[in-house]
């Protein structure tokens, strides 16, 4: 099945990448035709000066002026697909950055093929030195520093002031050191950081239901468009690399728990949305999802019931653990940030009213609000030194059985301290904002183009190496590529999101998603019929010549 999957894949990428070269060859051609022309004609001869639109042959981004979506979307499926297989070649130019698009997306996978599943290139071991690995995140918090650090004055949705309590770029900021940590905590094998790891993936799962909920509150746009733009951006590159590397869903963890969590924020404020203003509804939402939650992972046998019929996609089995049942590896990472979502959902439903509090105490007399604040980071840092003190310090295996209801403990006294001055609000470091943003790419790119598993549904317990016997400078190589290429996905990723998945007409979304269905299907026949063309054996040719 896996192998008829990846034939798949090749029968659809082949072609387009075909198409994209030959667009490419097209425009150039045109290009230099109307260099050509111009420069015969002195740019004034050209139909009295009036030159039409089409003739202009002015490209944004390797499209013509008017956009590669646009034009996608004004054709019907039927004829895109038609003018496609016949290589019309005003067709082949007026998408020619979406096939660019979509090629550099054949090719970044690709390579992660070459990386993880080929010998040509080598691997090297992991070695955990708290020295170096103490320096090299100093070192980026020292650059982020000296060349990032910005001020912001954005206004709240709420107050219409530079509150700036939680906002975009903070927590954008927040994801990237986080994530700089949980990457090299793999890389150099840290172990010792283990139960910290757990609390930055319950800050993420966090601000699933922070971001989501305040989303959903504010703009009340349920629409089956955005709905379909979200599973977009949390599964499309996921699918492919379970495809071509014959990976489990299971395997990228992070994307089937944010999916899950993100439906569950999106049903939960989706129904009955026209109630949401009310008090007693939302409270009574909320304490809806603490009980959904119970009766799935607290009470014994249930959640087998429920996710038993979607083993095939949730299941998962280590090569290197064959015995454990294949929900073993859901269960335990689902349930270890089961609760975190609606401690994000409850925050983000009373930030106004905290933006309200923090705006009167920004207005208090200095010796005052100098008093309060000083209250609450002492309160905050007892709290947070007793949390360390008896809970952070547990082993793995008991503080894993006390996390999902602790875990709220320190996010909150990072919120605190990271939002207790006005100046602190107001700055963060891009740099690590930018990092933040590509936590989804970094993440998944991590098991194949810096790290290495060498096989299906492996862990990554080696490294990828290019420069053998030199640890450090393979390091800075690998890692310039890896940033590189992650970035590279999230740009595509978004790029043919705005191609196929259409904001404001469900009617096209519809007939998208169809017509991928369908092109989904025909590759796989065809893949299927190649397959098993029986084939004749080497050894046969002689007789079958005579």
């Amino acid at each position: 099945c896996i192998i008829m999957l990846q034939v798949s894949f090749l029968l659809g990428i082949i072609p387009v990448f075909i198409a994209w070269i030959y667009s490419e060859l097209l425009e150039f051609r045109k290009s230099t035709s109307v260099s050509k022309v111009h420069s015969d004609n002195n740019l004034v001869e050209l139909g009295n000066g009036t030159i039409k639109e089409d003739d202009r042959a002015v490209l944004l981004e390797g499209g013509l002026a008017k956009s590669a979506s646009a034009k996608f979307h004004s054709s019907s499926i039927k004829t895109n697909l038609i003018r496609f297989l016949t290589m019309d070649d005003s067709f082949l130019l007026e998408n020619r950055a979406t096939l660019r698009a979509m090629s550099e997306f054949g090719a970044v996978l690709f390579y992660f093929y070459i990386c993880d599943r080929t010998n040509i290139l080598g691997e090297s071991s992991k070695s955990y030195n708290r020295d170096l690995f103490i320096f090299l995140y100093a070192l980026l918090i020292i650059v982020a520093l000296t060349t990032s650090l910005k001020k912001h004055n954005d206004k709240s949705a709420f107050s219409g002031k530079s509150i700036l309590y939680l906002n975009r770029h903070q927590t954008e900021e927040w994801k990237g050191w986080m994530q700089v940590l949980f990457l090299i905590y793999h890389y150099f094998a840290a172990a010792e950081i283990y139960n910290a790891i757990r609390v930055f993936i319950a800050a993420y799962v966090w601000m699933t239901g922070f971001g989501n909920f305040s989303y959903y509150y504010i703009r009340k746009d349920f629409s089956l468009a955005r709905f379909a733009q979200m599973m977009w951006r949390l599964n499309f590159f996921v699918i492919f690399c379970c495809i071509v590397l014959n990976n489990d869903y299971m395997l990228y963890y992070i994307c089937p728990m944010h999916t899950l969590f993100t439906l569950m924020v999106y049903g939960a404020l989706g129904i009955l949305h026209q109630y949401n203003e009310i008090r007693s509804v939302m409270i009574g939402k909320i304490f809806a999802c603490f009980l959904v939650v119970i009766l799935i992972w607290e009470i014994p046998g249930v959640f087998e019931i429920l996710w038993g019929p979607l083993t095939f996609l949730l299941g998962y089995t280590d090569p290197a653990k064959p015995d454990l049942p294949r929900l073993h590896e859901w269960h335990f990472r689902s349930g270890l940030d089961r609760y975190i979502w609606i401690i994000g959902m409850i925050y983000a439903y009373y930030h106004p009213t905290v933006e309200r509090w923090m705006e009167k105490l920004e207005e208090l007399e200095n010796k005052r609000k100098v008093t309060i604040k000083s209250g609450i980071v002492a309160v905050a840092l007892f709290v947070g030194y007793l949390w360390y003190e008896y809970i952070y310090k547990l082993d793995k295996v008991t503080y894993n059985k006390l996390h999902p209801y602790t875990s709220w403990i320190p996010i909150t006294v990072y919120i605190c301290l990271r939002n207790f001055t006005q100046q602190l609000r107001n700055y963060s470091l891009t740099l690590l904002a930018w990092l933040g943003k590509v936590t989804l790419e970094t993440y998944i790119s991590q098991f194949h183009i810096w790290l290495r598993s060498n096989v299906p549904n492996g862990q990554p317990k080696w490294l990828l190496c290019l420069i053998p016997d030199y640890p450090m400078l393979n390091f800075m190589l690998t890692t310039a590529i890896y940033v590189l290429v992650s970035y590279r996905i999230f740009i595509l990723t978004n790029t043919l999101k705005g191609v196929f998945v259409p904001s404001k007409d469900d009617k096209k979304l519809l007939s998208n998603f169809l017509a991928g269905i369908g092109i989904s299907v025909a590759l796989y026949s065809i893949s299927f019929i190649v397959l098993h063309i029986p084939h004749t054996p080497v050894s046969a040719l002689p007789t079958l010549l005579h």
